[in-house]
């Protein structure tokens, strides 16, 4: 980059003129009537918290050195140059190589000498200053013009109290004498700390055009730990106590992405992406939400209004209690296609057409504690293949004032042999979700209705209860008790954490899609209210019950289970107190005030089953 000498110089005389008048006008308005000058920290709280960004002052002198003017120090924290120099300069130009680290003059914007409190424009920074520009975080490469790092860090740490009804084991062996019913005490409490380090580097030349490649690698390492009132929760063994402590540590995510084609002016793109990577394959996590190892085609066209992927995923086994990924190869092959079209028929709204094959091989596997979660520990639990296909459409954004979301999908496909219904199994299966909601200032009003459809039948050779692969689903209030947690029933889950299906499923994580179920019906109503910028509120009340409750009269030899699962209410809060996602604090209580059929499942002999609670605290915190 070169500038005319003689105008740069002319121009720098004249930005340091009116800066020494500025300064000198400063000095005079911030003398006190006692004729002392004002100290340069506010007596302010937050004093104490944030560090001085003060840029080093310059030449006063007008006629002073120009060009220590012209090399002052960039912005932020720039670090060393990566930018070999190849020229100088000559009388008509001053070459600046490195285009990115040109300097700025010190600037009092408001001529109170840089008080920590104050937002002032052209900031210097350090190394590990992530609210400034940085080196570590791509705003300057680190070699060259085009070839950047950045370094993402986060620890999150989750401490949460609940109640799950527990199974007890045979009587000699209870954890306290004579309990003979099969639930006891469901009082559990969960630590679970997980930190991340994440390597990104990239060769680009800026936000809105795609990077020509990248690599990415991140390390995450996870501790765990699980207090339950009951024996044989934590592990088979009764020996093993009512404590568990796991640490596990892992590369989390590897891959290379690199760009094969740019296909218009627009900057449209195709690209592939092999490695371990992130994937979701729709608006709100409903089939597959995961990050494994993979091949992954994706581009858009049409200036960005269509993107498509096209992704194959051979998963790694999963880390039963950090749900980390392991090295360990599972016999599960998935293929993902997709599209997404912008702005259909309404602006702001997306719609998407998705196709997806899960092929589950037949397997046995024990989890890292000991219990069978392959093939599900139900019926015959013999090993068996799983294949089905799903049909989806989705679509997210807003039609005028509304915001709408919602999804439909299909499933079809074959079971080898079913573990509850002990035979073969040809899968017909729906599930449809929609939610509606209207933003009134800071408040936004919510109304949802998910459909999973149940199986009436385990006997006849059709699976019509629907299930997911690997799902994440983000639906029906994000505290609520129902999605967060797992309610086991004799071997395998009611439904599983992070999932609204009811799949009689040993794990989310490291079990089988199983398509005889209860299925489920869940109506919402929930509110958002943006109580301050930094303070939102999330309440949510969900109704709740089986479509068919055939499966669990088989599975649990019990005749005419009701429907009714019951009344879920959550209410929680995300607070950010620096106005960014650098420190995130999340807290929340569920209540599930269970209905008859849920009580026909897990009341106690004598008593019934207590009304369910959970309450949470999180903290995120990310460089």
């Amino acid at each position: 980059m070169a500038t005319n000498r003689h105008a740069c110089r002319a121009a720098w005389a004249c930005l340091l003129l009116l800066a020494a008048a500025a300064r000198a006008e400063d000095s005079a308005a911030s003398k006190t009537p006692q004729g002392s000058t004002q100290p340069e920290r506010l007596a302010d709280p937050l004093d104490r918290l944030l560090d001085s960004q003060k840029p080093p002052a310059t030449s006063s002198d007008p006629g002073g050195d120009l060009m220590e003017a012209v090399f002052a120090p960039p912005l932020g924290y720039a670090g060393p140059s990566g930018v070999y120099p190849r020229s100088g300069g000559n009388q008509e130009y001053d070459t600046v190589e490195d285009r990115w680290r040109i300097g700025f003059p010190e600037w009092d914007r408001y001529a109170k000498g840089h008080p920590r409190v104050f937002d002032y424009p052209y900031r210097l920074g350090r190394l590990f200053d992530p609210y400034n520009q940085n080196l570590l975080k791509g705003d300057y490469p680190i070699v060259g013009q085009n070839t950047f790092l950045n370094m993402t860090g986060s620890f999150v740490m989750l401490n949460e109290g609940r109640n799950i009804p527990t199974a007890t084991t045979p009587f000699e062996s209870t954890a306290r004498p004579h309990e003979r019913d099969f639930f006891g005490r469901s009082g559990q409490y969960l630590n679970n700390d997980l930190a991340t380090l994440s390597f990104d580097l990239f060769q680009g030349d800026a936000a809105f055009k795609p990077v020509d490649w990248r690599l990415k690698a991140t390390v995450a390492s996870n501790s765990n730990n699980l207090s339950v009132q009951e024996l044989a929760v934590v592990s088979p063994n009764v020996l093993a106590g009512t404590i568990r402590e796991r640490t596990f540590t892992t590369l989390q995510e590897w891959f290379a992405e690199y760009k094969l084609a740019d296909l218009s002016p627009e900057y449209d793109f195709l690209s592939v992406r092999i490695g371990s990577q992130p994937f979701v394959s729709d608006f709100r996590g409903f089939i597959f939400s995961d990050i494994n190892r993979g091949v992954r085609l994706f581009g858009n066209y049409d200036g960005n209004r269509t993107q498509y992927n096209l992704a194959y995923f051979r998963q790694q086994e999963k880390d039963t209690n950090s749900q980390l990924n392991t090295f360990n190869d599972r016999n599960q092959n998935i293929v993902i296609a997709n599209l997404y079209r912008q702005d259909f028929l309404f602006p702001g709204y997306t719609i998407e057409a998705s196709l997806h094959y899960n092929n589950d091989g037949p397997d046995v596997l024990y989890d890292k504690n000991g219990f069978l979660v392959r093939p599900d520990p139900v019926g015959v639990f013999q090993p068996h293949r799983v294949e089905v296909w799903y049909l989806g459409v989705a679509g997210d954004g807003h039609i005028g004032r509304y915001n709408v979301s919602h999804a439909s999908y299909w499933a079809v496909g074959r079971d080898s042999l079913n573990p509850i219904a002990g035979a073969p199994q040809s899968i017909s299966a729906t599930m449809n979700a929609i939610e509606l909601s209207y933003d009134r200032d800071w408040a936004r009003f919510r109304i949802s209705g998910f459909y999973q459809s149940g199986d009436g039948n385990p006997n006849n050779g059709k699976a019509t209860g629907f299930d997911g692969i690997l799902d994440q689903t983000n639906f029906g209030g994000e505290f609520s008790y129902f999605r967060r947690q797992r309610i086991p029933l004799f071997g395998v889950g009611l439904t599983n954490d992070q999932s609204l299906y009811a799949n009689l499923r040993s794990s989310r994580i490291q079990g089988q899609s199983n398509f005889v179920n209860p299925g489920l019906w869940l109506m919402n109503m929930g509110a958002d209210f943006d109580v301050t910028p930094r303070l939102r509120l999330v309440n949510n009340a969900n109704y709740i019950w089986f479509d068919k409750t055939a499966s669990l009269e088989t599975f649990t030899f019990q005749g005419n289970i009701a429907r009714d699962v019951g009344l879920d209410l959550s209410s929680g809060f995300e607070f950010r107190p620096r106005l960014n996602n650098n420190a995130i604090f999340l807290g929340g209580i569920a209540m599930l005030l269970h209905g008859g059929g849920f009580r026909q499942l897990y009341n106690k002999k004598d008593a019934k089953v207590p009304p369910l609670l959970d309450g949470f605290i999180e903290m995120v915190f990310t460089f």
